[in-house]
């Protein structure tokens, strides 16, 4: 019997408004390169009569994003129970400097940006895609491994606190102080 253990994520797939302007926003302000398309008039997988348009973007080794236009659906909308920000696509970058002209690269594009965000382990920015999916790009921090393993030596006494209390356990408080002496 082969060893049950998950390789990497094959695709991650989303709805979208229109894929042709799906396509081209990420090309133009991600550099994604679009690489496949399925359309069927049936679903494969429940064999039900919806047609569709199924996108692909390479988002860099080997990891694939995908899109789903769905023109005979309901108007997409969103978990309005689900605060906007928990959401979302993280992508990484190489460095900070390659993150901050990302920045800068779509807030010339008129892409609204929030951050840098320091999350210690890693630096982030946030912004939104034209079907409203939240997207995140960040680096690793230099000190990432070690402040990792730090954070991870915690991780069950703080899943277990949390459990049982619903309050934020403070074992890795230090992850986000810089970023919350900003507010």
């Amino acid at each position: 019997m082969p060893a049950l253990k998950i390789q990497q994520i094959h695709h991650v797939a989303y709805r979208c408004k229109d894929a042709k302007e799906t396509v081209e926003w990420y090309k133009k302000n991600l550099n994604m390169d679009y690489t496949l398309a399925f359309a069927e008039n049936h679903v494969p997988s429940t064999h039900e009569p919806d047609p569709y348009m199924h996108i692909f973007l390479d988002a860099g080794m080997g990891n694939v994003l995908a899109f789903f236009e769905l023109p005979t659906k309901p108007e997409m909308g969103r978990d309005e129970n689900t605060p906007k920000w928990v959401q979302h696509l993280a992508l990484k970058v190489a460095d900070r400097e390659t993150l901050v002209a990302y920045k800068e690269h779509l807030e010339a594009n008129g892409v609204e940006v929030l951050g840098v965000t320091d999350h210690s382990v890693f630096h982030s920015i946030y912004f939104f895609d034209p079907n409203g999916h939240r997207i995140e790009l960040a680096y690793d921090d230099p000190g990432a491994a070690e402040m990792a393993a730090k954070a991870a030596a915690v991780k069950d006494e703080m899943l277990e606190e949390w459990t049982r209390t619903k309050r934020a356990p403070r074992q890795a408080a230090w992850l986000h102080e810089k970023e919350m002496e900003k507010v």
